[in-house]
């Protein structure tokens, strides 16, 4: 019988052949191999297998769930995939009555007067006059509106996980807000009287907010707003961000450099790397896990970091068992544990827009370098901007309504000193924290990355055309790259990437 070659991927990308005729532990379910050919299934059905919990979990209907899963069985018949099609049978109609029964759960058990301790979910949020928070009441989710001047006051030194006596009243949303927090598992309004002090919560949540304590005492040291965008980068605390500086970043495509994500985790899990590699292989696979656990929970549980961190933990687990990894395949199987996990997830454009800059960036990079000349650190650069900013396409236009043309050299000019203060942020940031003197001398190349980062917003919102411009110009670009596509002779080697 024959046996495939098995790769161990690292966790922070690419692979390597480690040898063949290893066998391949019954629970590395990464690559489920076909019964006929012995191969491990495509990346395209692992993604149709994704997108078909998505839209059983959209349908909530166990009727539609059972027809999905009529199509989708038989296409995968037709395709000889028939451990992928038993697969499909079970995961789709329970997708759909876990989706069922996470917007059952978003009717509050028990509406009016509270007084009591209730767990502080998300840090504070400004929406304009207001401060937003969310609190977890008797294990079910509320929003809190603090508008008074008096009110903000209080709530605004809330951090997560910390406990706080309070008293008011449990109310219902607006049926107009309903889906738009419900991937939050916000059930209904606190209206809040009265508030006691701030208690420490569990020691995890103690260990963060002394983590992002730290990392706000350094941003003291740069100038507003460089500091807020500081933090943006380094833990995605916007929170003190001026809307103007939202608005640019949005409009030039740059927000995502303030959203925590694969490269946040990547450079959490390199700087950790001298010490993960002294273990073992399974001790060193709790500790990635952990690693990346308490790293989710330090940026506060965002959907991007939530899609990351799940990726991150399936490309360690496949790196342990041997089995073979495809970032696309990892991409589509972390989504489908999400979403089974918290089908309310798939209400969040957060998190389709991660999902879909990295579905682009991996499936499309090595395609587009190809098309390009010139060094391989320019060819790569350009096509994973590409590949990002075609992902995430669709969901831009549907939500945003645009697609800037600018991202491209925006991305291209900002996005490596963006990397940089993210992986020299956090360590930097630490050592100032705590050690307030030495602060300006270790945050001053964070500073100057961090301006050069919003200088590149500042200079590229004046240059993005109005429309409609920018559809043209993407229009044109996208026929530019069909026609390389096109003319390039089939099978030509790339050396670039093989070097």
């Amino acid at each position: 019988m024959r046996v495939r070659n098995q790769r161990g991927p690292s966790v922070t990308g690419g692979s390597k052949e480690v040898g063949a005729n290893i066998r391949r532990p019954a629970y590395a379910l990464l690559t489920i191999p076909d019964v006929h050919t012995g191969t491990a299934i495509g990346d395209g059905v692992v993604v149709g297998l994704a997108a078909a919990v998505a839209g059983a979990v959209a349908t909530r209907s166990p009727v539609g769930a059972i027809a999905l899963a009529g199509l989708v069985v038989g296409a995968l018949l037709v395709c000889r995939q028939p451990r992928v099609a038993l697969i499909a049978v079970v995961l789709i109609p329970v997708a759909a009555e876990r989706s069922d029964r996470a917007w059952a759960g978003l009717r509050p058990h028990t509406l009016g007067p509270f007084a009591g301790l209730v767990r502080v979910v998300d840090d504070p949020q400004p929406f304009g006059s207001a401060t937003r928070v969310l609190i977890e009441v008797d294990g079910e989710r509320f929003e809190v509106w603090a508008r008074a001047f008096s009110q903000q006051m209080r709530v605004d030194g809330w951090q997560a996980g910390e406990r706080v006596v309070v008293v008011g009243e449990r109310i219902e949303l607006q049926p107009d807000r309903v889906s738009r927090v419900a991937w939050q598992h916000v059930v209904g309004e606190f209206a809040l009287d009265w508030s006691g002090d701030a208690h420490a919560g569990s020691a995890i949540a103690r260990s963060t907010n002394r983590v992002r304590d730290l990392i706000g005492d350094a941003s003291s040291v740069i100038p507003t707003p460089l500091g807020a965008l500081y933090r943006g980068l380094v833990i995605g605390d916007d929170r003190d961000q001026p809307r103007v500086m939202i608005d640019r970043f949005r409009a030039t495509g740059l927000s995502h450099l303030t959203a925590v994500s694969g490269q946040n985790v990547a450079f959490v899990l390199l700087a950790a790397g001298v010490l993960l590699r002294r273990l073992s292989p399974w001790p060193r696979l709790v500790a990635t896990v952990l690693l990346i656990a308490w790293f989710v929970a330090l940026t506060r549980f965002e959907p991007s970091i939530l899609r990351a961190g799940v990726m991150a933990g399936f490309s360690a687990l496949a790196f342990t068992t041997g089995g073979e990894r495809s970032s696309v395949r990892l991409l589509a199987w972390a989504v489908i544990a999400l979403l089974l996990i918290d089908p309310l997830l798939a209400w969040s454009i957060g998190f389709w827009l991660s999902v879909g800059a990295t579905l682009g960036v991996c499936a499309l990079t090595r395609p587009l370098q190809r098309l390009f000349r010139g060094p391989a650190w320019w060819a790569g650069s350009l096509a994973i901007t590409l590949g990002a900013q075609v992902g995430v396409a669709v969901p831009a236009v549907l939500v945003f309504g645009r697609l800037p043309l600018v991202s491209v050299p925006a991305n291209l000019l900002a996005g490596p000193v963006a990397g940089a203060v993210m992986l020299f942020g956090l360590p930097a940031g630490l050592l100032a924290g705590a050690l307030p003197p030495v602060a300006p001398a270790v945050m001053a190349p964070i500073t100057a990355g961090t301006a050069w980062v919003d200088a590149v917003s500042r200079v590229a919102v004046h240059l993005e055309p109005a429309d409609p411009w920018p559809w043209i110009g993407w229009a044109i670009l996208m026929f530019v790259l069909a026609v390389r596509v096109l003319r390039r002779p089939r099978g030509l080697a790339d050396e670039n990437l093989d070097r």
